[in-house]
C-alpha cells in the first residue's frame, strides 16, 4: 500500500509539476503584500484539491454521460500527458497551459487561486484523465481512498513549493526550474505513453474478443 502511495504521487507530482508554476505565480503576486501572496498559495492548494476529488469520483459518471469509453479516455489522456512533457522538455510550461489572454487577465484579477493558478496552470486534463483512469483500475475503496489521500498530499506540497516560491527562485533561477522541468518532462512523457500503450492495447483485446 505504502509503495502504491508514492508510486501514484509520484506520477500525479510529475504531470502537475508545480515548480513549474514558480515563474507564473511570482509574476502574478509580485505586485502584492507577503499575507495576500499566503491567502493565494493556500487557496491554490485547496482549489487544486478540490478540482481533483471530485472529477476524480465524478469521471466515471462523465464518461457515461457522453458515452465515452475508458479506453478512448487512455488514449487521448495520454496523447495530452506526452503533449504536456514535450512541452516541458522544451521548456514551454506555461504556453502549454496558460495562453497570454488568461495571463493578462489574472495580472489584474483580485484572486488568481482558481483561475489561472489552480486551473489550468496546475489541475488540468492531462492529471484529471490520470485520476479518472486510475479510479476505474482501482475497484477497491481503501485504494481510492488512497488516492483521495495522494491528492490532499500533492495540494500540501503545491502549498509549501509556491510558500517558498521566491525562496526557490533564487536558489535555482530560471535556468535550474527549466532543467527540473526537462527532467519532469521526461518522466511525464513516459506516463503518458504507458497510459497511451495501455489504452491501445485494451482496446484491441475488446475488439479482438467481440
Amino acid at each position: 500500500m505504502i509503495g502504491f502511495f508514492f508510486a501514484t504521487l509520484g506520477s500525479l507530482f510529475s504531470v502537475v509539476n508545480p515548480l513549474g508554476a514558480v515563474p507564473m505565480y511570482l509574476t502574478l503576486t509580485s505586485d502584492h503584500p507577503r499575507p495576500w501572496r499566503e491567502q493565494m498559495a493556500r487557496k491554490t492548494a485547496l482549489w487544486f484539491m478540490l478540482i481533483l476529488v471530485v472529477f476524480f469520483f465524478a469521471g466515471t459518471w462523465i464518461l457515461e454521460f457522453f458515452g465515452i469509453s475508458l479506453n478512448a479516455l487512455r488514449i487521448a489522456g495520454g496523447l495530452i500527458i506526452v503533449n504536456s512533457g514535450y512541452g516541458l522538455l522544451n521548456s514551454k510550461f506555461k504556453e502549454r497551459r496558460v495562453t497570454d489572454d488568461i495571463e493578462e487577465e489574472a495580472s489584474v484579477s483580485e484572486d488568481i487561486s482558481f483561475t489561472p493558478m489552480a486551473m489550468p496552470m496546475l489541475s488540468g486534463p492531462g492529471s484529471i484523465s490520470l485520476l479518472i483512469g486510475l479510479f476505474a483500475e482501482q475497484s477497491t475503496w481503501d485504494r481510492r481512498g488512497l488516492i483521495v489521500g495522494v491528492i490532499a498530499m500533492m495540494a500540501v506540497l503545491i502549498w509549501l513549493v509556491l510558500h517558498f516560491a521566491p525562496v526557490l527562485f533564487r536558489l535555482l533561477g530560471r535556468g535550474g526550474l527549466a532543467a527540473l522541468s526537462r527532467i519532469m518532462g521526461f518522466l511525464v512523457m513516459s506516463i503518458g505513453i504507458e497510459m497511451l500503450i495501455s489504452g491501445v492495447v485494451s482496446l484491441v483485446q475488446a475488439i479482438w474478443t467481440r
